[in-house]
């Protein structure tokens, strides 16, 4: 079974939506919660809370992506800045390489493609919100 667990802030009333309906699906998820929670540069912030329509490669249909995080911090500068920010094992954030089993090359290709397809909706949408978009992989998470 995967991982799943609660995360109650110490802080609520940062978290916009309901603080005590937070469920992690994984302990990198759940250790940035904690950051959020804690730094108080960040003002405000949420767990899959926006929806970002995009193009799945796999079926050519419109799905919904769900974001991990979206993130209202204060910048250096003092203004507020918001971030959707994505957290992913860095092997998913790359192009898959070449297996010897042709099913499991599939697979990875086609997770990628969808990847990469959300991830393109999420800048866009940044883009057009003066917004940043963020993937974060145990390289960032666990400097």
């Amino acid at each position: 079974m995967p991982y799943k667990t609660k995360f109650l802030p110490k802080n609520p009333i940062k978290y916009i939506g309901d603080s005590t309906k937070i469920v992690c699906r994984s302990l990198w998820e759940r250790k940035f919660c904690k950051y959020l929670d804690e730094n108080i540069n960040v003002l405000r912030w949420s767990f899959e809370t926006l929806k970002i329509p995009y193009l799945s490669p796999k079926d050519n249909d419109v799905h919904i992506y769900h974001p991990d995080f979206i993130v209202e911090k204060k910048g250096k500068d003092g203004k507020v800045k918001t971030i959707v920010v994505e957290i992913k094992p860095y092997k998913q954030t790359q192009p898959p390489k070449q297996k010897k089993s042709k099913r499991g090359m599939l697979q990875e290709t086609l997770t990628y493609s969808i990847n990469t397809a959300k991830w393109k909706a999420a800048k866009k949408l940044c883009e057009d919100n003066n917004w940043e978009f963020v993937i974060l992989t145990e390289k960032e998470l666990f400097k």
